[in-house]
Order: structure tokens, then C-alpha cells, then sequence
């Protein structure tokens, strides 16, 4: 039996093909023009998550009326794909309650609006930087340059802390000093050390707490505010410079140890120093 294809590749056939793959490549060079256009046009002080949501609300926009002038050119009957897609989407509806749940977390999410991308934020023992911010899931680039993927619903029902939402921040330094100094002349090495180094801000003043009498010695935080830029900056010309001043102040940074005590009525053990021969 001789198969006709005539039947099927006639004048007309190659015609719509030539036609529907005119529209198929001027429609993809119109919606990749959008995005550029879009990147010049939307203005420079809206933030990068809102920049992200309009650039793909127009281009799946742009998809979509690109799909139906395909279809429309094919004379596809879409009633029944309608009807179909409609059982499909009850199916799949069923079978993924948990994408559903991490997208309308999504939708809460970015209306809260706690993060943006290119904060740093913490969630559980997890830090970095915000990546990207998706349907399903957010995307933070850690501080050892891994990419690591959060589903939405685990951050909306977690506590999220966002460490740079704010211009300036405090670093905190839990130090102990022995029980011989004399407390005021350690406060005031530490107020002098914040007040010589040149990333610490004068305002807020640094802050100086004396927590509880410790095993070894008395708790003290240290704290000084500084521009959340500086963070490594800071925390490390403020260790050496605590660590170099109660040096030349002479403070004791002790060390943990053990007091032996036998009782009133046992004599103390002898303690003989001998030099090495």
C-alpha cells in the first residue's frame, strides 16, 4: 500500500508550518526585547525582588498570549484541552498538596516583606544571602559559596532573622577578666578602645554590662555599633585591639582553673618549687 503524502504536506500544510514558525521566532526576539527593555525602564530604587516579580509576571504574560496565537493559528479545538487539563489539574492538585502549600507561602512571604534578595539572613543554623526568591522554595548562597534551597513553607512556619535590614548594627564581645582588676579601669580601657578605632560609631555609644561573677572570672559584654558593611572589619580590629590594650593596662584575661579546698581540720598541701639542674 502506497502511503500519500500529499495528503499531509501539501501547499497549504507547509504554508501554516512557515507561518507558525514565523510568529514561534518573532514572538521569542520580542519577548527576550521585553526583558531588556524592562531592566532600563524600571526604575533604579525599586528593589531587586520586585524588579524579579514584574520582569516574569510580563514575560509568562507574554508566553501565554504567544501560546494562544500558536494555537489559534492551528485551529485546535481548546474546549476539550480545557477539559482535559482541568481533570489533569485536579490529579496533580491532590498529588502535590506541598508545592501548593510552599506557593501560597510564597505569595505570604513576599508580602511581609522581612527579606529581599541580597540580604543576609539566618534561618535555624542556616546563613547566607538571599539568591533568589522562587515559586516553590528561596535559594541562599552561603558564606562557603554553596547554594542552599529552602522550601517556602519551612521559612514562613521558621523564625527568619534578616541581619542586614538595617544600616548599622552591634557586635558583641563576651570577655571575663579576673577578680583582682579594678573594674572602672577596665571600662574605661574598653570605651577607650572603641573610641580610637575608626569603624566604630560614637553613636550609638558602645555598651558595657558586667553579667555575673563567672568560675574564673567577672563576664563583661562589649558592645559597639559600626556600618553592617564593615562586620569583618570590625570583629577583627576590635579583638586584637581589646587583646593589645589589657596587655598594656596589664588585665587579666584568666583562664578556667581549680581551687582544691581538704576541709578546717586537714593541713594544706606542700608546695615545693624545685629548678630544673
Amino acid at each position: 500500500m502506497n502511503f500519500d503524502w500529499t495528503k499531509y504536506f501539501n501547499a497549504e500544510t507547509i504554508e501554516k508550518a512557515l507561518r507558525i514558525g514565523i510568529i514561534l521566532v518573532v514572538g521569542i526576539i520580542i519577548i527576550t526585547l521585553l526583558g531588556l527593555i524592562l531592566k532600563k525602564l524600571l526604575p533604579q530604587k525599586l528593589s531587586q525582588q520586585r524588579k524579579m516579580i514584574i520582569n516574569r509576571f510580563v514575560r509568562y504574560s507574554a508566553i501565554v498570549i504567544l501560546f494562544s496565537v500558536i494555537v489559534s493559528e492551528l485551529n485546535i479545538n481548546l474546549a476539550a484541552i480545557f477539559g482535559a487539563a482541568g481533570v489533569i489539574g485536579i490529579v496533580v492538585g491532590v498529588a502535590s498538596q506541598t508545592s501548593i502549600g510552599n506557593i501560597v507561602s510564597g505569595f505570604f512571604m513576599v508580602s511581609e516583606k522581612s527579606f529581599e534578595i541580597g540580604d543576609q539572613i539566618r534561618i535555624g543554623d542556616k546563613t547566607g544571602v538571599v539568591y533568589s526568591i522562587d515559586l516553590l522554595s528561596i535559594k541562599i548562597k552561603t558564606f562557603d559559596n554553596l547554594l542552599l534551597r529552602i522550601p517556602n513553607q519551612t521559612v514562613i512556619s521558621s523564625e527568619v532573622i534578616n541581619v542586614t535590614r538595617f544600616p548599622v548594627r552591634r557586635l558583641d564581645f563576651d570577655l571575663s577578666v579576673a577578680y583582682k582588676e579594678n573594674l572602672e579601669v577596665v571600662k574605661q580601657t574598653l570605651e577607650e578602645v572603641a573610641m580610637r578605632n575608626p569603624l566604630c560609631l560614637d553613636e550609638p555609644e558602645p555598651i558595657i554590662v558586667f553579667k555575673a561573677f563567672g568560675d574564673s572570672g567577672i563576664s563583661i559584654l562589649f558592645g559597639v555599633w559600626f556600618e553592617r558593611t564593615n562586620y569583618l572589619k570590625v570583629k577583627n580590629s576590635v579583638f586584637m585591639e581589646i587583646k593589645e590594650a589589657f596587655k598594656q593596662k596589664g588585665i587579666e584575661i584568666p583562664f578556667p582553673h581549680v581551687s582544691i579546698y581538704t576541709g578546717d581540720i586537714t593541713k594544706p598541701f606542700p608546695v615545693e618549687i624545685k629548678e630544673k639542674a
